[in-house]
């Protein structure tokens, strides 16, 4: 029996309806450039050549800036990349933090390599086992609005692992000029450049 998965462009872009202030780091590839078909933001941080740290990043943030809310978007190679960070991040259990992971099963950015996600680890009962306040597996979009809500709501530490098909879509790209991206962001969260 085949089971019900989403189109992730579709999914980043509702995550990202009426976003206001929320911060956003997206991980390498394609969550990258779903988040910039979503719209550019100057509180977007798009991570290059940075495989495994989108959730550490997110962490960071979520620490550093507790009035607002942290949303990162990465896949299922990348979260089983920095996995340890799952436990850090459980541990601090910032109320603030979304790990929101698009979960096709592969590494798209490698050759579409079936990923440990794909032999069937699921990574929202990781994170599950972890006493994240929050944790589920996503098929249908009902369950993605839901999140966005609990997004905003600051109240929570939360992990979505949203299962999406393995199409591929147009390649929407940001910047790659990282001092540009680092500085942007900087200054959108009042921050002096450096």
């Amino acid at each position: 029996m085949t089971q019900t998965v989403l189109n992730r462009r579709e999914v980043v872009a509702e995550l990202l309806v009426a976003r206001g202030d929320l911060i956003v780091v997206s991980g390498l590839g394609s969550p990258t450039y779903d988040v910039m078909a979503a719209g550019d933001h100057p509180r977007n941080y798009y991570l290059w050549a940075a495989m495994g740290s989108a959730a550490t990043v997110g962490l960071g943030l979520a620490l550093s800036r507790p009035q607002d809310s942290v949303l990162v978007v990465t896949g299922d190679g990348e979260m089983l990349m920095g996995m340890g960070a799952l436990a850090t991040i459980a541990v601090q259990a910032p109320k603030n933090l979304t790990i929101a992971v698009l979960d096709n099963g592969h590494y798209g950015e490698t050759g579409m390599q079936q990923s440990h996600a794909g032999f069937g680890v699921e990574l929202d009962r990781v994170a599950r086992s972890l006493d994240f306040d929050c944790s589920e597996s996503i098929r249908d979009m009902a369950a993605v609005q839901a999140l966005r809500t609990r997004i905003h709501a600051r109240n929570a530490l939360n992990f979505a692992n949203i299962k999406i098909d393995t199409a591929e879509e147009e390649r929407v790209l940001p910047s790659r000029d990282a001092v540009y991206i680092k500085n942007r962001i900087k200054a959108a969260l009042g921050q002096q450049k450096f």
